[in-house]
């Protein structure tokens, strides 16, 4: 279950769309506008979440602007009403992932004046040693996007979100689905 949603978030190319220092066209599809940009991990989690049917605060009721923070302080208020439920820590994240949840990772940033960052786990067969070191497997857009990367490399722009699973400032979430 968890590879069949990995590979629906595989298919949607992230890697050749929400590229950083393009602007966005549109934001579920990641297809980039004329003029140049910021970076859209906040916009390519809408798009995931809005493709398999799971509410997520998204561009258009928030605007792109710091939405990565504005997304986490949503779930943390609003989401359980939209089926969302915080997740304890990594390793129970990516177990939800591996079993089929979505599972979305988020940094809030602590200064009003820079962006946060989002991301999904995906399934990984990875041991609990590196899930210690290096956190769960996710795909995202950011300052560098990538279909599978771990949360240390993709989170390793802002400061304190990850340094091992005793010490990181993300947020996991988790919401059932049926594929």
């Amino acid at each position: 279950m968890g590879a069949s949603l990995a590979e629906r978030f595989s298919a949607m190319d992230v890697e050749h769309h929400w590229l950083p220092g393009q602007r966005l066209a549109d934001w579920r599809t990641g297809e980039p506008a004329p003029r140049r940009g910021s970076t859209h991990c906040s916009a390519f989690l809408a798009a995931a979440c809005e493709r398999i049917g799971v509410d997520m605060l998204h561009p258009h009721e928030h605007g792109e602007k710091f939405l990565a923070t504005a997304q986490a302080e949503w779930l943390q208020r609003e989401g359980p009403e939209h089926g969302w439920t915080p997740v304890a820590s990594p390793f129970l994240a990516q177990d939800l992932a591996n079993q089929g949840q979505v599972v979305v990772i988020l940094f809030p940033s602590p200064d009003p004046a820079r962006s946060g960052h989002a991301a999904l786990v995906r399934a990984s067969g990875k041991s609990r040693e590196a899930l210690a070191e290096e956190g769960p497997q996710i795909i995202q857009a950011g300052a560098e996007n990538a279909t599978s990367t771990t949360v240390k490399e993709g989170f390793r722009h802002h400061r304190g979100a990850w340094v091992s699973a005793q010490d990181y400032k993300v947020l996991f979430f988790t919401h059932s689905i049926s594929l």
